[in-house]
């Protein structure tokens, strides 16, 4: 009986890639790593199944809905649907063994059962760092995150980008001040919108909230306050609000400002901007998005901020923190979409060698001594004409080919062709090793 054969279908909401895209997404990743590590932070890789009473014990609503749940034996357990809520149970669980302040990345698979759409996951990289204080945080941390985001994205090759800047108390404190406290959730909701709806909507918007036209010209004069970061901060001032929590929220923002000058980014990359306002539930001081400048369309690249205490749900322990996060899976597919990145191999091979009318084995023996130099190599093993093997090698883009036959063999002197250029040259084994690495 013959066997009825399962067409091959991926689930909608999870990315698979060409060999030569996952070799860029995986440069992607390794550049960032390498830029997280370069401002020490730990590795951490939390484990993908967790206790769903652990991973849940702060989640609701829509999160909830979106949790992949399920049981296994005795066992009610759930797929981690972001890195932050494992890294708290981990801080909670090893709290006497970690060095704080604790800076850690992590950089792994989260699940999320939404409604897949265009660059929306149910399978997704998130990339990850977060500094976790023991009862406090120094301010300078809060700087030091843009600083990791400037230089993240200056070793990924980008030129044009802002990281905008706030802090949550500003806001929070003048909703104070204007006696509207009780509405500054909706309020903050609607002012969210504003690069996507536009001023006027959002106007219209807070106009259905009751709010009186003076209290909605307070709030649109203070959103849009312009200038540099200095006269930003200057205007703040000016307005002479003698509330706690804003000069509060204003001095930290003035502090943070200045360590990130200190760190050295140029300030053309970082800009304050009174409408980020992120996480409504969970941020509590700096708040940062990042935009590609000719392509806002994109969405943030990269966002986070400050919150009070990363493990409430976990301990009694105040442990207050600052992080971001990078969607690797939703900024390739965008980037990819745009035609902002390129693949450039299809290949992780350096040089492919090529036996000619010799035994493949010396062929395996001149590609073990290439290894051995640290030479990503290939052999092309099957029998066939040269002008196939040199296709192969141009097909996945392999910038050179070593020919390996009886002449090679008996002078000791071998031919490698340059793939890009067409040149050849004969020489030594070991002066093409050095001509291979450059």
């Amino acid at each position: 009986m013959e066997e009825k054969r399962v067409i091959p279908k991926t689930l909608p909401g999870f990315m698979e890639l060409l060999p030569g895209e996952q070799i860029l997404f995986n440069q992607m990743r390794e550049k960032i790593q390498k830029s997280y590590e370069r401002f020490g932070f730990l590795p951490l890789d939390t484990p993908i199944i967790e206790y769903s009473q652990v991973l849940l014990a702060k989640a609701g609503g829509e999160t909830e809905k979106q949790i992949y749940r399920f049981q296994k034996g005795d066992n009610d357990i759930s797929l981690r649907f972001d890195l932050t809520v494992p890294l708290a149970k981990y801080v909670s669980m090893n709290y006497h063994e970690l060095t704080f302040p604790f800076k850690r990345y992590q950089i792994g698979k989260v699940f999320r059962g939404e409604k897949p759409q265009k660059g929306r996951y149910r399978e997704l990289y998130q990339c990850d760092i977060d500094i976790i204080g023991d009862g406090e945080l120094s301010n300078i941390h809060d700087a030091e995150i843009p600083c990791v985001i400037y230089t993240t994205f200056k070793e990924l090759g980008f030129d044009y980008f802002t990281i905008y800047i706030n802090n949550r108390k500003i806001l929070n404190g003048f909703f104070e001040a204007l006696n509207i406290t009780k509405k500054s959730v909706e309020i903050l909701r609607i002012i969210d919108k504003i690069d996507k709806i536009g001023k006027e909507k959002v106007e219209k918007e807070l106009q259905e909230l009751e709010l009186s036209e003076n209290i909605i010209e307070s709030i649109m004069q203070f959103i849009l306050i312009q200038g540099s970061n200095e006269q930003k901060i200057a205007k703040l001032k000016e307005m002479n609000i003698q509330n706690e929590l804003y000069l509060s929220g204003v001095k930290e923002l003035e502090e943070v400002l200045g360590y990130i000058e200190a760190l050295g980014v140029p300030e053309e990359y970082y800009q304050v901007d009174l409408k980020i306002v992120r996480g409504l539930d969970y941020y509590t001081g700096t708040v940062y998005e990042t935009f590609f400048n000719d392509y806002r369309s994109l969405g943030s690249i990269c966002s986070g901020g400050r919150y009070d205490n990363l493990a409430e749900f976990y301990t009694d322990k105040k442990l207050p923190g600052v992080g971001i996060s990078i969607g690797l899976t939703r900024l390739f597919y965008k980037l990819n979409e745009q035609n902002m990145i390129q693949v450039k191999k299809s290949s992780i091979a350096d040089v492919l060698v090529v036996p000619v009318d010799v035994d493949v084995k010396e062929g395996l023996k001149i590609a073990s001594i290439l290894r051995e130099n640290k030479i990503n190599t290939d052999v092309f093993s099957s029998e066939k004409k040269m002008k196939a093997k040199l296709k192969y090698a141009d097909k996945l883009k392999i910038p050179y080919v070593l020919l390996v036959g009886e002449e090679e063999l008996n002078t000791k002197k071998f031919t490698l062709k340059n793939m890009e250029t067409g040149e050849q040259i004969k020489d030594s084994l070991e002066k093409i090793i050095q001509k291979i690495k450059g």
